[in-house]
């Protein structure tokens, strides 16, 4: 099939690329001419396990192509995908200027028959928009697709591959046997393709996100209680996980959620269902609980330093302490800090007077965007960690779940952990004179 996808950020080069991978010829349109010549150079601009050897890949086998010209892609494409930016306004809605510009150009520039399929996250609705904005600018047929994505960033190819399912919402039988044919390649171990009206599936993707973090949200406000309560929340987590009505994905408590989906999914559903007169509680608590988790770990470095370190006068509660943290990126495998807990935590040890020095594996260049000068950035953990007095673990990396803990003590000024994430074992930390921190741990 020939195919355009319109915007080249996590979803639409996933999407593109993953396409090409299968046997179609994909033009991917981006108008940041900066991002598309790094494209065309074989580099990727954003950090995604496999992703690059498949581009190489198919960029070489002439099946994936990069440019800033909208008019030939649409043109040269049956079908395409629109997979721009939908960040949220002032309110939380999401800001659809790009979605229904990228709409308007292809009606635009329309020359025959074409599906208009919407990958981006969307408010309810959008899909008549967008057919409103492609029919203004063109007499050609076409129809409308919505095709809401399901991708984790650090595991997008695969779940890209291997969907648990595929939605598929459209009202045109001629658009469903064409995406039916389209995604056949990634279904065949037997994953259902679900056909379904447009705003169904729009419905879907974002009801889909609040649940995940609804679970994030409630197994946060559990640890809360359980700290409270002389409770650990490592136990009660596994009580709950092995009933088969709940399980373990996403039931693991830590520092909050980021990203650039569930935030931004659960504040524009909530403000979605307040245009309809709806009070969505559970969402807005499920957003008011992440909050107050982003501020754990800069909470509990308060208090330890608090009570073992009184204040002397009026000067900053954390002046003259140095915090290393691990983990920078809001989640594993990825580079990306959207709405990343770190960034709060970081901030709040800052303002707090508090020296920082930080190391991720793959997203110091995104930290120096934010935060400057302003912290040190290590490509080496340990030596993030040379004269702390405390270490904040924000991210559980892989290559952070067992360090050498020997090394470690020697290294900081002060044996303090604050596991925010909850990957070390509390017992033999405290056997080794470390001072530990867990979150809703006994």
């Amino acid at each position: 099939m020939r195919i355009s996808v319109i915007g080249t950020g996590y979803v639409g080069l996933v999407t593109g690329t993953c396409l090409a991978e299968s046997g179609n010829d994909v033009i991917c349109m981006d108008i940041d001419s900066r991002k598309i010549d790094t494209l065309n150079k074989g580099l990727v601009p954003i950090y995604e396990p496999g992703l690059e050897e498949l581009i190489k890949r198919n960029s070489s086998h002439g099946r994936l192509s990069f440019t800033t010209e909208i008019s030939s892609a649409v043109k040269r494409s049956d079908l395409i995908f629109i997979a721009v930016g939908t960040p949220p306004g002032e309110d939380g809605s999401a800001d659809l200027k790009y979605v229904l510009g990228a709409a308007s150009e292809i009606g635009r520039y329309m020359n025959g028959y074409k599906v208009v399929i919407n990958k981006s996250t969307v408010p309810v609705g959008t899909g008549d928009k967008v057919k409103i904005a492609v029919k203004k600018r063109t007499k050609h047929s076409f129809d409308i697709v919505s095709n809401p994505e399901f991708l984790k960033e650090g595991a997008a190819v695969e779940d890209f591959m291997k969907p648990d399912r595929v939605v598929i919402g459209t009202e045109s039988p001629k658009a469903i046997a064409l995406m039916q044919e389209l995604y056949a390649p990634f279904v065949r171990t037997g994953k259902p393709i679900l056909i379904m009206d447009i705003r169904s599936a729009e419905m879907t993707k974002y009801a889909s996100n609040a649940l995940l973090a609804t679970k994030i949200s409630f197994i946060n406000e559990m640890a809360v209680i359980c700290g409270s309560l002389g409770a650990d929340i490592d136990s009660v987590r596994k009580g709950m996980g092995y009933d088969r009505r709940i399980g373990f994905d996403f039931l693991f408590p830590g520092a909050g959620y980021g990203g650039s989906c569930f935030p931004k999914d659960v504040k524009a559903l909530i403000q979605t269902a307040r245009e309809q007169g709806v009070d969505a509680k559970v969402l807005k608590s499920v957003e008011a609980v992440n909050e107050r988790q982003k501020r754990l770990v800069s909470d509990i470095m308060l208090g330890h330093f608090n009570t073992h370190r009184p204040r002397k006068g009026a000067g900053k509660p954390l002046a003259g302490v140095t915090v290393a943290v691990w983990g920078l990126s809001f989640k594993p495998r990825t580079d990306d800090m959207r709405e990343a807990p770190s960034v709060v935590v970081i901030n709040n040890l800052l303002k707090a007077g508090a020296r920082v020095n930080a190391h991720d594996p793959v997203a110091l260049d995104e930290a120096r965007k934010i935060f400057r000068k302003r912290i040190g950035l290590f490509d080496d953990g340990y030596e993030a960690l040379r004269g702390a007095d405390a270490l904040a673990v924000v991210t559980e990396w892989n290559e952070f779940r067992t360090p050498d803990f020997k090394k470690m003590k020697k290294m900081m000024k002060g044996p303090v952990i604050i596991d925010g994430r909850n990957i070390y074992k509390q017992e033999e930390l405290k056997k080794m004179g470390f001072a530990y921190y867990g979150i809703g741990r006994k």
